[in-house]
């Protein structure tokens, strides 16, 4: 895959317009603070929390693509916790945090080497496949995966989020 073409599907899936439907900020554009941070069923995630967790992929794949260090678990954890008292500053500020993270990103992607894309991401300890950390894929599988990711999750907040 090609760089221009990994960019392409990041960017309709963030916020282009796919062919699977509407893109993740589309949709993140229909719930308030107050919806964002409603649980839906007991022991599933609030889109608040989805939110946080997509700018914490975010951050280490670019992370990874950037430095090529080892794959870690987030910084912020897998499924960063919301704040106590969901307030609307709160929200646009992890609405804008995973928008920064997405940026982030894209540049890193932009002007990584075509060379990246075909590399396999590695473990600490050099071991082939951690489905935990996403490793045994290429950098180009990952960024594709990232995408899917956000199409994944773009289509369970649309089942939540007001129409």
């Amino acid at each position: 895959m090609t760089t221009t073409e990994l960019l392409d599907l990041l960017r309709q899936a963030y916020d282009g317009d796919p062919w699977h439907g509407p893109s993740l900020e589309a949709v993140l554009t229909r719930v308030s603070a107050e919806h964002a941070s409603v649980r839906p069923l007991s022991g599933r995630h609030t889109v608040w929390e989805t939110v946080l967790h997509l700018t914490a992929w975010t951050r280490e794949v670019e992370r990874r693509v950037r430095t090529r260090a080892p794959p870690a678990q987030p910084e912020e954890g897998d499924w960063p916790a919301t704040p106590v008292k969901p307030t609307r500053a709160a929200w646009t500020k992890a609405l804008r945090e995973l928008e920064l993270a997405h940026r982030a990103l894209e540049q890193t992607v932009a002007s990584a080497p075509r060379s990246r894309w075909a590399v396999i991401v590695r473990t600490p300890k050099d071991e082939p496949r951690d489905p935990a950390l996403g490793t045994g894929y290429s950098y180009g599988t990952m960024v594709v995966g990232l995408a899917t990711h956000y199409a994944y999750h773009a289509g369970q907040i649309a089942l939540l989020a007001p129409r």
